[in-house]
């Protein structure tokens, strides 16, 4: 089922509504593999483009995915075992520049990624329906682990459509 507008903050909203599909562990599945075959093999001048000064380079990209699923991931794990406390947000560019992804092999980070992604949609799986439900806070805004879900699945659709139309580099997320 579809998380309802009350299990996510509005900002989230952008990426909930890319995601149509009803299986959301296997849309999750599929775009560990698609992230990966599409990113791993890049040359080093093409992972290091960069469509514009001041963007982020496709490796440093493809390290938020990393970063904002190893965050999702947290959040949703936490608040299916029941979290009290608010979770806090994240500030990506600070994340970014902290994490260095540019001096990382394009290869490394696609295998990071489909690694993690797929360490995640187990999680999901194993979730019993409470634990699909529960809602916690995450930045003063209640939320549900289903809506995680579907926040992590429509977050890498997002970007892979900016890796298709600004970088050239066709990812089908």
């Amino acid at each position: 089922m579809r998380p309802t507008s009350h299990e996510y903050a509005d900002y989230f909203e952008r990426y909930v509504s890319l995601v149509s599909e009803a299986d959301v562990p296997a849309l999750l599945h599929a775009q560990a593999t698609t992230v990966h075959d599409a990113l791993s093999g890049l040359s080093d001048a093409r992972a290091g483009y960069r469509y514009g000064e001041g963007k982020w380079s496709v490796r440093e990209l493809l390290g938020h995915l990393i970063d904002g699923e190893r965050v999702f991931g947290f959040r949703a794990l936490a608040i299916a075992r029941g979290e009290h406390y608010s979770l806090a947000s994240f500030d990506e560019a600070a994340y970014a520049v902290a994490a260095a992804h540019d001096r990382v092999p394009i290869d490394e980070l696609a295998e990071e990624f489909a690694t993690l992604r797929r360490s995640h949609v187990l999680m999901f799986r194993h979730l019993d329906d409470d634990g699909w439900t529960r809602r916690g806070v995450v930045n003063g805004a209640p939320t549900s682990a289903r809506a995680l879900a579907f926040i992590m699945a429509g977050h890498v659709r997002h970007h892979a459509g900016i890796l298709t139309e600004r970088y050239g580099v066709v990812v089908r997320a």
